[in-house]
């Protein structure tokens, strides 16, 4: 890692591209006329008070800045000590109580992650075991190939702190992957609780995550039978519209917080 201070590197950048300041104000101009905006514009002066102080820029100049040195803007944002891909992170680390859609955004898809990518051939599929034991080698993957293993029509959604309408089937804190071509309820043969398709609704003051059925132009949202929850109804394409199944879960084994069995207390059913 680069110990020089962010100033010095930005300097040292615009040296080797063999430019002047007066250069980089010339083409931020360009930049800001182009904008309609001049805090794109950087001027001479500017320029040198950053390259010689602790002075951070706005974001509208690293945006020219960027350009004009042909450098990544979440590089640039690193340069100062923000990095986007730990808002991913932050957003895991601060629940919010209500069922909401949410995102898996990737900010630079040059980065690389570990992934498998190559399995013992000898590993027993059939039992349950660490995935360490299950991967012979690892690599670093470029997130951009990641991306592209993703299913295209998929969100992701977040079930709420306090939404135990599945519980304990679906737990509060899950993740949950949903497939946005289904849109209605399917009129599918299901065993048991674990077949029966899971939807992700939007209502009109927020989302909830549920089993659906469709009773004329009614769309019940049935809790799961040892839920604290009551069934709820709403007029289907008006009060409430699905956003897709859930085809995949990331879940907690262990309670947070808010979950029963920590802090909070269930919701009692009325």
């Amino acid at each position: 890692m680069n110990s020089q201070p962010p100033n010095e590197l930005l300097k040292d950048l615009r040296a080797r591209l063999g430019i002047t300041t007066r250069d980089v104000a010339e083409l931020s101009q360009k930049i800001a006329e182009t904008q309609g905006n001049p805090e794109f514009q950087i001027s001479n002066a500017w320029l040198t008070q950053i390259e010689n102080s602790n002075s951070v820029p706005s974001i509208f100049k690293l945006y020219s800045l960027s350009a004009i040195y042909r450098l990544k803007f979440t590089d640039l944002l690193c340069l100062y000590g923000l990095d986007l891909q730990k808002l991913s992170l932050h957003q895991i680390t601060s629940p919010l109580p209500q069922t909401h859609l949410t995102t898996l955004e990737v900010y630079d898809a040059d980065r690389t992650v570990s992934f498998p990518v190559r399995f013992d051939r000898s590993f027993d599929v059939d039992n349950t075991n660490l995935l360490s034991r299950m991967v012979e080698l690892w690599g670093e993957v470029p997130i951009a190939l990641i991306q592209h293993l993703d299913i295209r029509h998929s969100q992701y959604g977040y079930i709420g702190l306090h939404d135990f309408t599945l519980y304990p089937l679906l737990r509060p804190g899950s993740f949950v992957q949903i497939d946005s071509r289904v849109r209605r309820v399917q009129p599918l043969r299901w065993r048991t609780e674990f077949d029966r398709p899971i939807y992700f609704i939007e209502l009109r003051d927020g989302y909830a995550c549920s089993w659906c059925d469709l009773l004329d132009d009614q769309l019940l949202l049935l809790p799961h039978p040892l839920s604290p929850v009551s069934a709820r109804k709403f007029r289907f394409g008006i009060d409430a519209e699905i956003v897709g199944q859930v085809s995949a879960v990331a879940m907690r084994l262990t309670d947070a917080g808010g979950a029963p069995g920590g802090n909070a207390k269930l919701p009692k059913r009325v």
